[in-house]
């Protein structure tokens, strides 16, 4: 079999991996920038894809290499006290690194560095490698009434999030509305819950602290890095 080559790479706001949403999709006014590597640069290999809402990205993951593989994993869903098949889940620990996203593609622009594509939904890392690129087509790959495993067990409310204005008119007004939405996905591990604890979220080149107290997240500074 041959390598898998990376074809392009994707630009987003979160440098790091706290924070990024467990899925693509969750917060729908995140967005992303796919910049194809020089080869891959043919307006011709995107030709019809502005068809589509909707695109596949198979990616890699990084800094999840491991000597050997565990055939069971810990999802952090489950508050990472219940262990689950590595195939069952969507963990970035397994035998080839790989994952998948749906994400909405909002615009094709050409120029210099050939065709970019615009898109949102994503839940992946600043630089993150992206492998293939392929169109979603609803009437095959959408199951809307679909068992959903495990996943269907878990209370996914949101945290009420307080956002003093202040604060929040360092961030960039076009991505305010992403950070509150991904604030209130809850960024932390399950297993956390200590209302004196301090986080802080890396994102458009801002550390965001913040402390959470049962369903209340309160932003408590907004740092330029």
């Amino acid at each position: 079999m041959a390598d898998l080559r990376v074809i392009a790479h994707i630009y987003t706001d979160f440098p790091e991996k706290f924070g990024i949403p467990r899925q693509s999709g969750i917060v729908p006014e995140l967005r992303g920038k796919i910049v194809f590597e020089p080869e891959y640069r043919k307006p011709e290999a995107v030709h019809g894809l502005e068809g589509f809402d909707y695109i596949w990205l198979l990616w890699g993951f990084e800094g999840t290499e491991r000597t050997g593989w565990s055939p069971s994993v810990r999802p952090p869903r489950l508050g990472g006290n219940r262990r689950m098949g590595v195939f069952a889940t969507r963990s970035p620990f397994r035998p080839n690194p790989i994952g998948l996203s749906s994400v909405k593609l909002e615009d094709i622009e050409l120029g210099d560095h050939g065709p970019v594509l615009r898109v949102s939904g994503i839940d992946m890392r600043d630089g993150t490698p992206i492998y293939d690129i392929k169109p979603y087509v609803p009437f095959t790959d959408s199951h809307p009434q679909a068992r959903g495993g495990f996943s269907d067990e878990v209370d996914d409310g949101l945290l009420e999030v307080e956002f003093p204005e202040h604060l929040l008119m360092r961030i960039a007004p076009e991505k305010q509305k992403a950070l509150i939405d991904v604030l209130r996905q809850d960024p932390r591990p399950r297993y956390q819950n200590d209302p004196d604890r301090v986080y802080g979220l890396s994102f458009g080149g801002y550390n965001v602290q913040f402390t959470v107290d049962g369903r209340r997240l309160q932003v408590t500074d907004v740092i330029s890095i």
